[in-house]
C-alpha cells in the first residue's frame, strides 16, 4: 500500500514537471549587439556603437554613447540630441560631438558638446557648445556657445556666446555677447555685449556694449554704450554713451552723453552733453546744459539755460544762462554774468543798460 502511494506521487511529480517543460517561457529580451568589444572590465578597446569604454572606442555616428574615458573617434555628429561624455579626446573625422566633452575636442570639420565643453576645441568650420565652453576654442569659420565663454577663443569669422564672454576673444568679422564682456575681445567689423563691457574692445567698425563700459574702447566708426563709459574711447565717428562719460574720449565727428561728460573730451566737429566737466575741445561746437572747466570750440559755444564755470574759448560764446569765469571770442554774450568777457564785442544782460554792450572787454562781479 505504501509503495503504491509513493509510485503514485513519483508518477503525478513527473507529469507535472513533464507538463511544465513543454509550456512556452518568456526568456528576458537581450539588448543587440552592435559592437565588438575588445575589454577586460570595460578596459581596452570598442569598435562601434557601444556605450562606452575606458581606452579607445571607434563608432560611425552615436547614438547612445554614456561615457569615454580616453579616445572616441567618430565619423559623423550624434544623432539627434548628443549623450554621454568624454573624458579626454573627441576625435572627429570629420565630426564629432557628445553632451559633454573634457579634454579635447578635434574635428576636421567641427567638434561640438550639447551641454558643456571644457579643454581644447579645434574645428576646420567651427567649434561649438549648447552649453558653455571654457578652454582654447580655434574654429575656421566660428567658435560660440549658447551659454558663457571663459577663456580664448578664435573665430574665422566671428566668435561669441548667448551668455557672458571672459578672457581673449578674436573674430575675423566681430565677436558678441549677449551677456557681459570680459577682458580682450577684437572683431574685424565690430566687438560689443548686450551687457556690460570691461577691459580692451577693438571693432574695425565699432565697440560697444548694451550696458556700461569700462576699459578701452576703438571703433573704426564709433564707440558707444546703452550705460555709462568709463576710460579711454576713440571712435573714427565719434563716442557716445546714454549714461555719463568719464576719461578720454576722442570722436572724429563727435563726443557726447546722455548723462554727464568728464574728463577731457575732443571731437573734430563738436561736443557735447546736458553737463560736461573738465577739458573739452571742439574742432565747431561745444555745449550743454552745465560747463564746468575748459571748453575750446572752433566756432559755436553754447550754454542753455544752464550755468558755465571756468573758461569758454570760441568765435562766438553764447552763455543763454549765467556766466561764472572767463569767455574769450569774438563775440561774447551772458544772460547773467559774474566774471569777465574779452572780445570784439560783449554783452551781459545783467549789466545796467548802458553797459551792457560793451568793446574789448566786460565784466560784472556783483548783481547789478
Amino acid at each position: 500500500m505504501r509503495a503504491s502511494i509513493v509510485l503514485a506521487a513519483l508518477l503525478a511529480g513527473a507529469a507535472t514537471t513533464i507538463a511544465a517543460a513543454q509550456e512556452p517561457t518568456e526568456e528576458p529580451e537581450q539588448e543587440p549587439r552592435r559592437s565588438l568589444d575588445l575589454t577586460v572590465n570595460g578596459v581596452g578597446i570598442s569598435i562601434g556603437d557601444s556605450r562606452g569604454v575606458t581606452g579607445l572606442r571607434l563608432n560611425f555616428r552615436d547614438t547612445r554613447l554614456e561615457r569615454v574615458n580616453g579616445i572616441n573617434a567618430t565619423v559623423w555628429s550624434p544623432v539627434g540630441e548628443p549623450t554621454g561624455e568624454v573624458n579626454g579626446l573627441a576625435l572627429g573625422l570629420p565630426l564629432t560631438g557628445a553632451a559633454r566633452i573634457r579634454g579635447a575636442g578635434i574635428g576636421i570639420f567641427g567638434a561640438g558638446a550639447g551641454e558643456e565643453f571644457v579643454g581644447l576645441g579645434i574645428g576646420g568650420a567651427g567649434v561649438g557648445s549648447g552649453g558653455d565652453l571654457r578652454g582654447i576654442m580655434v574654429g575656421g569659420l566660428g567658435a560660440g556657445a549658447g551659454g558663457d565663454v571663459v577663456g580664448l577663443t578664435i573665430g574665422g569669422l566671428g566668435a561669441g556666446a548667448g551668455g557672458s564672454v571672459r578672457g581673449i576673444s578674436i573674430g575675423g568679422l566681430g565677436v558678441g555677447s549677449g551677456g557681459e564682456l570680459t577682458g580682450l575681445a577684437v572683431g574685424g567689423l565690430g566687438a560689443g555685449a548686450g551687457g556690460d563691457v570691461r577691459g580692451i574692445v577693438i571693432g574695425g567698425l565699432g565697440a560697444g556694449g548694451g550696458g556700461d563700459f569700462t576699459g578701452f574702447a576703438a571703433g573704426g566708426l564709433g564707440v558707444g554704450s546703452g550705460g555709462d563709459v568709463t576710460g579711454i574711447g576713440v571712435g573714427g565717428l565719434g563716442v557716445g554713451a546714454g549714461g555719463n562719460v568719464t576719461g578720454l574720449t576722442i570722436g572724429g565727428l563727435g563726443v557726447g552723453a546722455g548723462g554727464t561728460l568728464r574728463g577731457i573730451q575732443i571731437g573734430g566737429v563738436g561736443v557735447g552733453a546736458p553737463t560736461v566737466r573738465g577739458l573739452s575741445i571742439a574742432g565747431i561746437m561745444a555745449g550743454g546744459e552745465d560747463v564746468t572747466g575748459l571748453t575750446v570750440a572752433g566756432a559755436y559755444l553754447r550754454v542753455e539755460d544752464g550755468t558755465l564755470h571756468g573758461v569758454g574759448v570760441s568765435a562766438y560764446n553764447d552763455v543763454r544762462g549765467t556766466q561764472r569765469g572767463l569767455t574769450i571770442g569774438l563775440l561774447n554774450r551772458a544772460y547773467e554774468l559774474h566774471g569777465v568777457q574779452l572780445g570784439l564785442l560783449n554783452y551781459a544782460g545783467n549789466r545796467p543798460a548802458g553797459l551792457r554792450w560793451l568793446p574789448v572787454v566786460n565784466w560784472s562781479f556783483e548783481d547789478e
